[in-house]
C-alpha cells in the first residue's frame, strides 16, 4: 500500500478520541472517517472535516477506510470486528478483546480465517518503559521472580458512569476496564498465570459490578503477585496517574505503582529504578539504585506505527486476539475466585478448540 493509510475510528468516546488525536500525529496515516450514531460523533466529525457514518455497514459500503480502530463497548467488539475483517479491513481492537470467552474464541477463528491483521490495543506493551522493563526482567536483572505488588487507585467521577455499559456486568468494572492492563503486563513479564485468588466489593458505589478488588496470582514459572485496584479510591498510585502516557487525560505524579522483587534485585515502575545489592543479597546491607535507560516515545503512536507496519508488510501482531484472550481467561478466573472465595486454576484449554 502506498500513500497514507486511511483509518476509520469507530466509537468517538474517550479512548476513540485518544486514537483520533494520535492519528493526527502520524506521518503515514490519516483519519478517514468516524463511525458514531450519536449527535456528538457527527459534531466531532464536522469539526475534524471527515465523514461520519451511522454504522460499520455504511462505512464498508462507502469504501472510505483502509483500516479501522474499534473503540466501542465490549459487547460490540465481536460483531463490529467481524464485519470489518470479513470485508478485508485490518482492525486495531481496543481491549478487552471481547465481553466473553465465547465471543473471544469466535473472534480468534474469524481473524485467522480472514487473514487480515487484527491487533488488540494493549498499548502499554508498546511503551518504551515497559520494553526496558521486559528486557531487564528477561535478561535476568532481578533474578527469578519472588513477588510483585501492583496498585491501581483511580478516583473516577460520577460523570464517568453516565455511560451505562460502565456499570454493566461483562462490560464495566475496574477488573475488565483497568486490571486487564495489569494482567497483560504480568503475563508479558513473567509468563502464564497458574492460579488466582480474589476478593471483590461493590460497597463504595453499589453497582452490580465491583468497584474494588484484591487479587493474588501464582505463575507457572514460579513467583507470586498481588494486585489491588479500585475506581473509587483516591491516590496517585496507578500506572495511568504516574506513567505520563496520556497527559491530555491524566496527570503524571512522581510516584511508583509497580514493584517487582526478585531473587537478585528489585525493580519499580514507571520510574524504572533497579535496586541491586553490592555482592550477595542481604537485608542488612544498603541496596544501590540505578535508572534503566530508555528512549522516551508515545505508546499510542508506537502502537499505531506497529499497526501500519502490519498493514503494509504483514507479520505477527505484538498482541494477537489469541494472546489477548488469555487475559480474558485470567479475568474470568479472578471473578470466579471472588464469587466462590476459593483458589481457581487458570485453564487455557479452550484455546485448543480454535
Amino acid at each position: 500500500m502506498t500513500g497514507k493509510i486511511g483509518v476509520a475510528v469507530i466509537g468517538a468516546g474517550a479512548i476513540g478520541r485518544t486514537h483520533i488525536d494520535t492519528l493526527g500525529k502520524m506521518e503515514g496515516m490519516r483519519l478517514a472517517a468516524l463511525v458514531d450514531p450519536a449527535p456528538s460523533g457527527r459534531s466531532l466529525a464536522d469539526t475534524l472535516g471527515v465523514p461520519c457514518m451511522p454504522d460499520v455497514a455504511a462505512l464498508i459500503d462507502a469504501g472510505l477506510a483502509d483500516a479501522a480502530i474499534v473503540a466501542t463497548p465490549n459487547e460490540t467488539h465481536l460483531p463490529v470486528s467481524a464485519a470489518l475483517l470479513n470485508a478485508g479491513i485490518p482492525v486495531l481492537l481496543e481491549k478487552p478483546v471481547a465481553e466473553s470467552l465465547e465471543s473471544a474464541l469466535s473472534l480468534i477463528g474469524l481473524a485467522e480465517k480472514a487473514g487480515v491483521p487484527l491487533l488488540v490495543g494493549h498499548h502499554r506493551r508498546h511503551n518504551p518503559i515497559i520494553r526496558a522493563a521486559h528486557a531487564a526482567i528477561h535478561g535476568g536483572k532481578i533474578g527469578d521472580l519472588v513477588m510483585a505488588t501492583v496498585t491501581c487507585s483511580l478516583a473516577k467521577p460520577s460523570s464517568y458512569f453516565e455511560a451505562t455499559w460502565r456499570r454493566a456486568p461483562g462490560a464495566g468494572g475496574p477488573l475488565l476496564i483497568n486490571l486487564v492492563h495489569e494482567i497483560d503486563l504480568m503475563r508479558h513479564f513473567f509468563g502464564e498465570v497458574a492460579s488466582v485468588q480474589a476478593i471483590a466489593s461493590h460497597g463504595r458505589r453499589g453497582f452490580s459490578v465491583e468497584d474494588t478488588a484484591a487479587v493474588a496470582l501464582t505463575f507457572v514459572k514460579g513467583g507470586l503477585a498481588t494486585l489491588c485496584i479500585s475506581d473509587a479510591a483516591t491516590g496517585p498510585w496507578a500506572w495511568d496517574l504516574s506513567a505520563g502516557e496520556n497527559l491530555a487525560r491524566f496527570p503524571a505524579h512522581p510516584v511508583t505503582a509497580h514493584h517487582y522483587a526478585g531473587s537478585r534485585a528489585g525493580l519499580s515502575l514507571p520510574d524504572l529504578t533497579l535496586w541491586e545489592p553490592e555482592g550477595e543479597p542481604d537485608w542488612t546491607r544498603k541496596l544501590r539504585p540505578s535508572k534503566l535507560a530508555f528512549e522516551p516515545a508515545d505508546a499510542y503512536e508506537a502502537q499505531l506505527a506497529h499497526f501500519a507496519d502490519l498493514i503494509r508488510n504483514g507479520g505477527a501482531p505484538l498482541v494477537s486476539a489469541r494472546d489477548a484472550t488469555v487475559n480474558l481467561i485470567v479475568l474470568d478466573a479472578i471473578r470466579t475466585a471472588a464469587e466462590r472465595g476459593e483458589t481457581v486454576t487458570v485453564d487455557l484449554s479452550p484455546l485448543d478448540t480454535v
